[in-house]
């Protein structure tokens, strides 16, 4: 009988062989499972190959970073829309704001002035800042999506600013320790691979230099192992599971970092960029959620997965690979979290009845006519809901959370519409008989919008 983890494994080895990576470690973290591990190949020194062995992740680092700059947002330091020169004296670009530069949009070029990947010398914090005067904006802010580590290595340097240490010393306190993040720094250990170049036309593979890369550390530094990316792919898809008490981000924060922001293609709508964050869809309403990483020698991929049948809590996958042209890579943990919700899918938790709607809802409760349309409101887990009646059954339904002071009056916190206002309106028996929702009338029957009632006649 071929298990789920017989799958997963043939998976691995046939990216291993097909990408001809020397060696490939990988995690699947789930809240409902032991976390499962598999590595194949050899590190390339001395070390053994396993889950503790430790490659660099590249560009992973940026999405921490970004949790770092959303941290001091939720605590008031900053706002996504101010300019960055407003909180670092820059000699050019400080107008570019925050929300920019983390979703890759406020044009600024890709890497430091100077040749940085001819040189491998990274420039420390001053000549960073110094050299901006020598940048170039190379769009438009705002005119599209423009991968920029520089502009990471500046939100860096801005959190660094803010909270009065160093970009790793604020990454350590606030975000690794809290999470139990232990194998996951700025310098390689012992336990490290080798990473390699492999000859296009030969079996030759060739170790790679380690980079410091110095004052763009927070866009491309980390080392880390694919048991602790897992995680941190989890918390990215799931933070409420890892994180109840929002000790690192609030569950919201995440929604917010998770919203595409840009496409990172304008002809093929296959990914997104949110805050830090790239967004990759999948089939049946699933998003994948993380980053990609490429440095010397090393190839990244760290996403969680959210959303879709057969999701577990706190799903998310890591590939780690030491090779730099070794692509597989950045499709295999697509494939892992696909294959793993379709042939161990989360358990279905059994329906239960569960406490009446309020005596004061419970009018309003069933079917109702808005703009020509059928729509459904009911009472589910707490809240009223409402969808459309032809909708698919699994595109979430509005949400609505009442108003404190106005009891016919709810906002809607989720889906369709939200944000925006449903009031209800009482005839003078107590009974709804119509409601506006984002100010569109809801009646029992269908009407126009003149108000002829089909059913009435009138």
């Amino acid at each position: 009988m071929i298990t789920v983890h017989d799958r997963l494994g043939r998976l691995v080895r046939q990216a291993q062989a097909h990408g001809r990576i020397p060696a490939v470690s990988v995690a699947l973290h789930r809240a409902d499972r032991p976390l499962w591990t598999c590595a194949v190949g050899g590190t390339g020194n001395d070390t053994p190959l396993g889950p503790e062995t430790v490659f660099r992740i590249g560009s992973v680092t940026k999405t921490f970073t970004a949790v770092l700059v959303m941290q001091c947002r939720d605590e008031g330091l900053l706002d996504l829309d101010d300019p960055i020169g407003r909180h670092l004296d820059l000699p050019a670009h400080g107008e570019l704001t925050v929300r920019r530069l983390l979703s890759h949009t406020a044009g600024l070029q890709r890497e430091p002035h100077g040749d940085v990947w001819d040189s491998l010398r990274a420039p420390d914090v001053t000549e960073l800042l110094a050299d901006l005067a020598r940048v170039e904006r190379v769009l438009p802010t705002g005119r599209r999506y423009h991968y920029s580590n520089l502009g990471m290595a500046l939100l860096g340097e801005l959190v660094a600013r803010l909270r009065g240490g160093t970009w790793a010393e604020v990454l350590a306190e606030r975000v690794l320790a809290p999470l139990g993040l232990t194998a996951t720094g700025p310098t390689p250990d012992e336990r490290a691979a080798t990473g390699f170049l492999v000859d296009a036309y030969s079996d030759e593979a060739r170790p790679e230099p380690n980079t410091d890369f110095g004052a763009v550390a927070p866009a491309a530094q980390l080392w880390s192992t694919a048991p602790d990316m897992a995680r941190w792919a989890a918390f990215l898809a799931d933070p409420a599971a890892l994180d109840p008490a929002g000790a690192v981000l609030a569950p919201a924060t995440l929604d917010e970092m998770r919203w595409p922001l840009t496409t990172t293609d304008e002809t093929l709508w296959a990914g997104g960029f949110g805050l830090g964050l790239i967004l990759v869809p999948q089939q049946g309403r699933v998003m994948h959620v993380g980053h990609d990483g490429a440095m010397p020698g090393f190839l990244a991929a760290v996403y969680g997965r959210r959303g879709g049948d057969g999701t577990a809590g706190a799903m998310g996958c890591a590939v780690l690979g030491s090779s730099g042209t070794g692509v597989p890579v950045f499709e295999l943990p697509h494939a892992l979290l696909a294959a793993a919700a379709e042939h161990d899918p989360a358990d279905i938790e059994p329906w239960r009845p569960g406490a009446p709607a309020p005596e004061h809802l419970r009018g309003l409760l069933g079917r109702w006519w808005g703009e020509g349309f059928e729509y459904v409101f009911s009472w589910h887990d707490g809240a009223l809901r409402a969808r459309a009646a032809d909708e698919p059954a699994g595109k979430p339904p509005a949400v609505f959370a009442p108003l404190p002071d106005r009891p016919d009056v709810f906002r809607t916190v989720s889906g369709r519409e939200v944000g925006e206002l449903l009031r209800l309106t009482r005839d003078e028996r107590g009974a709804v008989v119509r409601m506006h929702w984002a100010t569109y009338r809801f009646t029992r029957h269908q009407e126009t919008f003149e108000g002829y009632d089909f059913r009435a006649g009138s």
